[in-house]
């Protein structure tokens, strides 16, 4: 059972693709496909193959109506679409994937092992990373000396304000035991 789909050739997906068994390939989209591609690609083919209006016998027009109504109920519900997603291999997280040709061995899997790293924590720091690291701990370390000394050079008016706050706070506290007394 194969649709077809009038389209740009950067919307069609290529025979050999993996997908090409599944409810994309019935829209003729890709999986990348966005909601209001997917809206437009149903509404297209439900107008061909709506058993009312297509030229087809009416056992095949309904089969591929009920079949392009299947994948869009799939496709258009986001909770579905993920889990039809992992159903048929597909990841919208791009991850960094060993080559199929790494599997074989022999000369690709050499040139491979020596051109990338598949573990992002394996790879050593390049220099601009390095030089990066090292003016973030100068900076720290500045601050912290820079904190150390202004502590230092204002040693003696600090502990003046603080002596002038704690003789504040214990006239309050007077005033407020003699009011207390009053109210009482």
């Amino acid at each position: 059972m194969s649709f077809d789909r009038k389209t740009d050739q950067s919307n069609k997906l290529p025979a050999k693709s993996q997908f090409v068994n599944t409810y994309y390939a019935i829209l003729g989209l890709y999986p990348t496909a966005s909601q209001l591609e997917i809206r437009r690609a149903y509404r297209e083919l439900s107008k061909r193959y709506h058993p009312d209006t297509t030229d087809l016998a009416p056992e095949i027009a309904k089969a591929k109506f009920q079949k392009l109504n299947e994948a869009y109920g799939t496709l258009i519900a986001p909770e579905r679409r993920a889990l039809y997603d992992l159903k048929i291999g597909y990841s919208r997280i791009n991850v960094i994937q060993a080559p199929e040709d790494l599997a074989r061995g022999g000369y690709g899997r050499e040139k491979w092992s020596r051109s990338a790293y598949l573990d992002p924590t394996d790879r050593p720091l390049s220099a601009g990373e390095i030089f990066v690291l090292l003016v973030l701990g100068a900076t720290m370390l500045g601050c912290l000396l820079l904190a150390i000394v202004i502590g230092l050079i204002r040693e003696d008016r600090a502990v003046e304000i603080v002596n002038q706050k704690i003789t504040n706070f214990l006239e309050l506290k007077q005033i407020l035991i003699a009011l207390n007394f009053y109210f009482f």
